[in-house]
């Protein structure tokens, strides 16, 4: 009888109670000797866990079966250290104490360059790395502000929520050329590739570091990593256990342009997260935040007339700023502010050595967003959505994914014809993702990467009615090689989307040679693309274009010519490739590409991280929104205009002298190619753990028009500044913590709204920027002053963008 019970158990006991099993603990300290709590320990082998040092320094792992594990200790700042040989068997095992150095920059280990871990200065790609230590002091309120001190990165705000970035070209309003990333997920929206960053749903203080790839990346991201990627990356639940909360208020100048006489502006926000890991298996966070902020002033009077610095004798500029206030249409809006609610939440599995996320959230946003076609304002009730499933263990990665968008938006000088109301921007987008990639080592020479995913997108949009729903398919597969002083990275990617008739090759090249221990350089070569949008393809909507008649008054009969002397609202149709002008079908779009050649130098010694880079960029079948010529699809005598004021003959006779009103006047053309060039130097060091200070510059070269059968027409172009600057300092010591920082931007051409009248230089500007706060309670309360634009300086970003001035904030952090 007692036999059978024996065997009753041992057929019905769980397998991990059966197996022989122990708890490895250890500590954590610094060189000085001193325990360091918060650090991430990584216990990888048959069966790993991940766990945060505690207020002591110690880490424990329970229920680990016997075999040889590797432990690894991480945490900003310092370099990371692991031990190799820690074997369990059935007793407890206590690890030899693990100790961190501080580390330089070079050392931090990256995942956006080939989606594997990779250390910075070994990178097959140019990088910047924002680092927890930067987040923790850091004065910014958007993400502009934040990756504005990042070298070749161009970073604008043009009103309270509207912010863009690209690397290393013009920005624009929409730009579209930056993949971002939050923990690998994509969050441009797909219908035009832009990113409105009020629809990122993490709070900063849930942010482990932010990487910036300078330069391409599609041969492992695929589409829109055209000039770059930003890859948020947040914590994980036991790298953040707590509760957080931060409170902001204060406010900002208005004292400028449209909002003199009208007082300071205010600012105020709320974020708080919790995160618990129950036991070894389970953890989770929730977090939620809101932030509001009142309208910025807006530029008045008119718009400099000056000589086009791209085309000689011809001159742009002289339109008066819209009023900011009521008006009739095209002449006057209100500004707007920004309010923005967001909520997410992860939930983390570790399972047999690796681990499954969950996560899901939702972010709104009201405010206004520049276009190429003027402002459009966000309504409330816009959100992004999204929801995701991850598997991870090792380097295997098997990710799904939705994003779901919804927004409604009216242009606020634009008027459309058919019901006299402001032209309607609503969007309703699904975004379906799924995705997988690994590595293979062979032997101790060689790592191959390789992974794809499939993405399917729907679109409902009011000005692309006819827009069709689009299916995307991408596989890469990246061979790094070691050949001891040289990491050889050969790879590339093969993309096909459903609107392009043929599939894209992203291959990259990269040789990276190390001179002496701790630094290298490299030489790379880089191919990315950008798919035409679904706007750029199916874009159908009308506008009202204001055209000047009054030359028209000698030619009219007297009767006639009051009819002339105001602009006569002109409607005319603004079409993608693929809507036919005038019964005839269009040329078709091809993607957008950019080829990349850089040679870069980083040093990573002692605490000092020093990096420099030249690169050349051809961009070619730039896809540009365009003025059509007038005479394509002209308004005729048999075909007048809505409200034509004259007799109709007058378009024959206007016709018979080569004047024509178009019917259609706006499209997407692929235009020529053009060379962007520039060099990046930088360097960062540690002075001691929680101290360090950073300088950057960047020079970027005018772009140059390339010799071809179709050029790029220099009215197209934008001029980014020439010179940028960026010095500062931060502290996190004891008690006390701040930064400050100095940023230099030179002046900048721009061209992409509306008409040339609209064109012009936007100011040089230095933003003086600072954070100083105290910590109490043994540092469970934290207060801080934050400022940026301390020289309460008149900055405007774009020519038709927000006046900037000085913002302060005062905020408590509280941590239990």
């Amino acid at each position: 009888m007692r036999s059978l019970a024996i065997v009753f158990i041992y057929l019905f006991l769980p397998a991990s109670a059966l197996a022989q099993s122990a708890t490895v603990s250890g500590t954590i300290a610094d060189t000085s000797g001193a325990v360091v709590p918060g650090a991430t320990v990584v216990l990888t082998g048959p069966g790993g866990q991940t766990t945060v040092s505690d207020a002591q320094g110690g880490y424990s792992f329970r229920n680990v079966a016997q075999g040889t594990y590797q432990i690894t200790a991480t945490l900003p700042g310092f370099a990371p250290v692991t031990r190799n040989d820690v074997n369990v068997a059935s007793a407890n095992v206590e690890v030899p104490r693990l100790t961190l150095a501080i580390g330089a920059l070079g050392e931090t280990v990256v995942v956006s360059a080939s989606r594997i871990d990779t250390a910075l200065v070994d990178a097959p790609a140019t990088m910047s790395v924002v680092t927890s230590d930067t987040l923790a002091t850091t004065p910014a309120q958007n993400y502009a502000d934040l990756l504005r001190g990042v070298p070749g990165v161009n970073a604008i705000q043009t009103s309270a929520r509207d912010v863009n970035l690209t690397s290393r070209q013009a920005t624009s309003t929409l730009s579209n050329s930056q993949l971002v990333l939050v923990d690998g997920r994509s969050v441009y929206l797909d219908f035009f590739g832009l990113v409105l960053w009020d629809f990122v749903p993490a709070n900063l203080g849930d942010v482990k570091q932010i990487e910036v790839i300078r330069g391409p990346a599609s041969a492992v991201w695929g589409a829109n990593a055209l000039t770059g990627v930003v890859n948020i990356i947040t914590k994980s639940p036991r790298e953040q256990k707590g509760t957080n909360v931060v409170l902001s208020a204060g406010g900002f100048s208005r004292d400028a342009g449209s909002g003199v006489g009208k007082g300071a502006g205010a600012v105020f926000g709320a974020n708080a997260t919790f995160a618990d890991a129950p036991n070894s298996i389970w953890s989770y966070r929730v977090s939620a935040g809101y932030f509001n902020s009142d309208a910025f002033p807006r530029p008045t009077g008119r718009i400099p007339v000056i000589a086009d610095p791209r085309i000689p004798g011809a001159t742009v500029g002289g339109a008066l700023y819209p009023a900011d206030g009521p008006g009739a249409p095209g002449t006057a809006f209100q500004n707007r502010g920004t309010s923005q609610p967001k909520f997410d939440m992860r939930v983390d599995q570790e399972i047999s050595g690796g681990r499954i996320t969950y996560a899901g959230g939702v972010a709104g946003s009201q405010g206004i967003i520049h276009t190429g076609i003027g402002p459009f304002d966000i309504q409330k009730g816009s959100y992004i959505g999204y929801g995701k499933v991850n598997y991870t263990k090792g380097a295997l990665k098997v990710n799904a994914f939705a994003n779901l968008v919804s927004a409604e938006a009216p242009n606020l000088l634009l008027v459309n014809p058919a019901t006299g109301q402001p032209l309607q921007l609503n969007f309703s987008t699904q975004t379906f993702d799924v995705e997988a990639g690994d590595a293979v080592r062979f032997g101790s020479r060689q790592v191959v990467s390789f992974g794809g995913n499939v993405r399917r997108n729907n679109f409902d949009i009011t000005i692309a009615p006819s827009a069709e729903n689009r299916t995307e398919i991408g596989g890469y597969a990246q061979d790094e090689i070691f050949l001891d002083p040289v990491r050889l990275t050969i790879g590339g990617r093969v993309d096909k989307f459903g609107n392009l008739s043929d599939p894209v090759f992203s291959p990259r090249i990269a040789a990276v040679v190390t001179v002496a221990p701790s630094q290298t350089v490299r030489a790379s070569f880089n191919r990315a693309f950008r798919s035409p949008s679904v706007i750029n393809n199916y874009l159908s909507t009308q506008i009202v274009a204001p055209t000047d008649l009054s030359g028209l008054a000698p030619l009219l009969p007297p009767p006639l010519q009051p009819l002339v002397a105001q602009p006569f609202p002109l409607v005319v149709n603004a079409v993608g490739s693929k809507i036919p002008i005038n019964g005839a079908p269009q040329q078709e779009l091809t993607e957008e590409s950019l080829t990349a050649y850089e040679v870069a130098y980083t040093a990573s010694i002692m605490r000092t991280t020093a990096t420099a880079a030249f690169y050349v960029n051809d961009l070619d079948h730039n896809i540009n929104f365009v003025q059509l010529p007038p005479n394509l699809d002209p308004y005729t005598a048999a075909n007048p205009p809505p409200g034509w004021p004259l007799p109709p003959a007058i378009l024959a006779l206007l016709a018979q002298r080569g004047i024509f009103l178009p019917r259609t006047a706006f499209t997407y053309l692929n235009l020529g190619p053009v060379r962007e060039k520039g060099i990046e130097l930088s360097v960062d060091h540690r002075f001691a753990a929680g101290v360090s200070a950073f300088a950057n510059y960047s020079w970027q070269a005018k772009p140059s028009v390339i010799d071809s059968a179709t050029p790029f027409p220099a009215e197209e172009l934008a001029l980014p500044p020439t010179n940028r600057f960026n010095i500062g300092a931060s502290f996190d010591v004891r008690r006390l913590l701040g930064s400050g920082s100095v940023q230099y931007t030179d002046k900048a051409f721009w061209s992409d709204v509306l008409t040339s009248p609209y064109h012009g230089f936007t100011d040089a500007y230095t933003m003086v920027n600072g954070t100083f706060g105290v910590k109490w309670m043994q540092g469970r309360v934290t207060t801080l002053v934050k400022a940026t634009n301390l020289l309460n300086s008149d900055i405007q970003q774009h020519v038709f963008g927000d006046i900037l001035k000085r913002t302060i904030i005062g905020e408590v952090r509280i941590a239990y």
